[in-house]
């Protein structure tokens, strides 16, 4: 199963989907999509710019 991750503008959910969705529907690469969820990319951009977080699988015990 592929990851899947928040798109985050700012405080506002964009999308949720895998990392080739995401890129699609900004119109950019998989790799630029993968850049946004990395801290360099955190540490050069202002709060209200793009994220990406990772969302974690939960499983039933």
């Amino acid at each position: 199963m592929e990851l899947e991750y928040a798109l985050y503008q700012g405080d506002d959910l964009l999308k949720i989907g895998t990392a080739d969705e995401l890129a699609e529907y900004k119109q950019v690469k998989r790799k630029t999509i993968l850049f946004y969820a990395t801290p360099s990319y955190r540490k050069r951009t202002s709060d209200k710019s793009l994220r990406m977080i990772r969302l974690e699988e939960v499983e039933d015990s």
